[in-house]
């Protein structure tokens, strides 16, 4: 339906929430949210319900889960209405309904789905978060808050706040649930939500000169498996199967590229690879890293409080080379974290990190220049860099990894790093190209040797079979994230015996 040049259909998002998207060629693209809808007599009369139920809330027990929260209100709702056909009709309300707002079975039920929207989730942004569809939300002030939709791309919606207090209140509330509350003298906030979306949020007037704002990246339940990274050719089998072996054999990655490239997408993808049984330590500023191995030791950043009780990736890492993991893992690496990472993998732990640069050439200037400072001798320390972009084709976004390149080391006599590029997309077919067949540094050097083949040409037997496996993989509809993880695992206990297909 992307390619249409008029929509106009509607989706559910689950009772009661449907989506209506709408557009011709003389038409802008909208998205219209369809709640429940409540005129100003059931409005008024929901706004003396919750008055009521936040005056009961305040003697319940606290709640411990999100089910028991649930519960709390739904309870609370119930003490503070009394169900009727005719709620005008006061006369035939009986002595225990004293005190009791009368409402329909139709309003209530309108009620309940208020109530918990706007007590226990996210107000006027809950039907964006339950919509599979939608990748970013953006909000500026009092303007209608835009999304970007995965099929349809950008448009407007019909959601907007009705005054700047609301808006002021509700992003306060949402920084405070994070923990990270949003003030004037720390109006730029950076956090999750609790299903894992990445929010920025700018919050002081002076700042964001039209009203506070915020921008909300959302991210799937479960990651997408890097079997549907194949399908969407945002990499190729070939390079797929790279990644397995180098993340099998304890080779450091950086996943690069620019700002919604989908370096994170990546990132969870390739975790299938590592073997099931590592011990994986994680530092985040933002939790977005997923790992399906079991022994995941996940730790975040503090960013608030005294100086002395803020805890920065950079302490994380240097608590991470105490704790004897197998693979380290950053969910982006900005600053002086970088050195530490480099020294991560010169004690041997491989590393595998987001890094914004747009080539190799690049990402050398940035991880030797401040605030990073890593020795330009020291750089072949990290094996293997990849690159990927948003890029546009007949009209679509799509996602693609541009090149692959491995760092080969130092060269003293020319001064600088040597390097080489094993995969690089071409972009009048959309064709990711290997090129580094009988040629690639880190398969035959690093990684044959390790293995002990005599002739190092025998890891490319190991690449095509690995390809050959996701290809089977995408054929039979294995696709699933932990569908694809135990697959791969089978294969590292049993080879081809414990694959679920023939090769």
């Amino acid at each position: 339906m992307g390619a249409l040049d008029t929509v106009d259909c509607i989706y559910p998002l689950g009772d009661p929430l449907f989506v209506h998207i709408f557009f011709t060629p003389d038409e802008p693209k909208q998205y219209f949210s369809i709640e429940p809808v409540m005129d100003e007599v059931i409005s008024d009369r929901f706004r003396k319900v919750l008055q009521k139920l936040y005056t009961k809330a305040m003697i319940e027990r606290p709640h411990k889960t999100l089910e028991e929260f649930e519960e709390i209100v739904e309870k609370l709702l119930s003490d503070t209405t009394i169900v009727v056909d005719d709620p005008e009709a006061k006369s035939r309300l009986s002595f225990k309904s004293k005190g009791k707002i009368a409402v329909t079975p139709y309003q209530y039920e309108i009620f309940k789905y208020y109530a918990k929207r706007n007590i226990i989730f996210s107000g006027r942004l809950e039907p964006f978060l339950h919509d599979p569809y939608i990748e970013d939300i953006h909000s500026i002030g009092m303007q209608p808050i835009s999304i970007v939709h995965k099929i349809f791309g950008p448009m407007a919606t019909n959601i907007q706040f009705e005054a700047v207090d609301e808006l002021d209140s509700y992003v306060r509330s949402m920084s405070e649930r994070m923990g990270r509350p949003a003030s004037i003298a720390r109006p730029i906030i950076d956090g999750s939500l609790p299903d894992g979306s990445r929010i920025n949020i700018v919050y002081a007037s002076d700042v964001s000169v039209r009203g506070p704002s915020f921008t909300i990246r959302k991210f799937a339940a479960e990651p997408i498996s890097i079997v549907q990274l194949i399908q969407w050719n945002s990499m190729s089998s070939m390079e797929a199967a790279y990644y397995w072996i180098c993340l099998e054999n304890g080779i450091s990655t950086f996943i690069c590229g620019e700002t919604a490239s989908g370096k994170t997408t990546t990132l969870n993808g390739i975790f299938s690879f590592i073997k099931h049984d590592s011990k994986i330590y994680t530092a985040e500023d933002t939790l977005e890293v997923q790992v399906p191995q079991n022994i995941w030791q996940r730790l975040s950043t503090r960013e608030f409080g005294p100086e002395e009780s803020q805890v920065d990736t950079f302490s994380l890492l240097k608590a991470a080379l105490r704790s004897r993991p197998n693979y380290i893992i950053v969910g982006e690496i900005r600053g002086k974290e970088g050195s530490v990472a480099f020294q991560a993998m010169q004690t041997g732990h491989p590393v595998i990190a987001t890094f914004h640069a747009s080539t190799i050439k690049k990402l050398i200037q940035r991880l030797s220049s401040d605030p990073i400072n890593v020795p330009i001798a020291f750089m072949d320390n990290l094996n293997v860099a990849s690159f990927q972009a948003g890029v546009w084709r007949n009209g679509s976004f799509l996602r693609r990894i541009i090149s692959v390149d491995e760092i080969l080391g130092f060269n003293e006599a020319l001064g600088g790093v040597m390097t080489r590029t094993v995969f690089m997309w071409n972009s009048s077919n959309d064709e990711h190209i290997f090129k580094g067949m009988n040629n690639s540094y880190i398969l035959e050097e690093k990684i044959a040797t390790k293995l002990g083949y005599t002739d190092k040409r025998r890891i490319y037997e190991d690449l095509f079979e690995r390809a050959k496996i996701l290809e089977r993989m995408s054929e039979t509809g294995i696709t699933r994230y932990d569908d694809v993880f135990n697959t791969i695992r089978s294969f590292q206990r049993e080879g081809v015996d414990g694959l679920p297909f023939a090769l």
